[in-house]
């Protein structure tokens, strides 16, 4: 299976997961000149506030070059950042909160890290 094959199947293997979990899928592959984002989900679990989740999903065939979530480098959180603010500009979600999480799936196991990181800005 080629990298674009095991990515897509990453994705899908995720985007079960979240709705498994009670997310709400808003987009999927939400593409600018600056990058991409993965998933954009809403995790209403906090009852008074829901979350609006970006998420970074990383598939690997195994650990032997490390952590899936090792690639998430402060580069491309920068970037996540940026591109997230443009979802929440053209979509207009102006309330709420936000998180960016990243999934590794490593064989078909899937680990989820909320709040992998802040968001980051020059």
């Amino acid at each position: 299976m080629n990298n674009i094959s095991k990515g897509k199947a990453g994705e899908a293997l995720a985007a079960g997961y979240l709705k498994k979990h009670k997310y709400k899928i808003l987009d999927t592959n939400f593409k600018t000149k600056l990058g991409e984002i993965d998933i954009v989900a809403l995790d209403k679990s906090n009852k008074k506030m829901p979350y609006v989740v970006f998420v970074e999903i990383k598939t690997r065939a195994s650990n032997i070059y490390g952590l899936p979530s090792e690639a998430v480098n402060i580069s491309k959180q920068k970037k996540l950042t940026l591109v997230a603010e443009q979802y929440i500009l053209k979509n207009k979600l102006f309330y709420g909160l936000m998180r960016f999480d990243v999934i590794e799936v490593v064989e078909n196991d899937i680990r989820h890290i909320k709040n992998a990181f802040d968001a980051l800005y020059d």
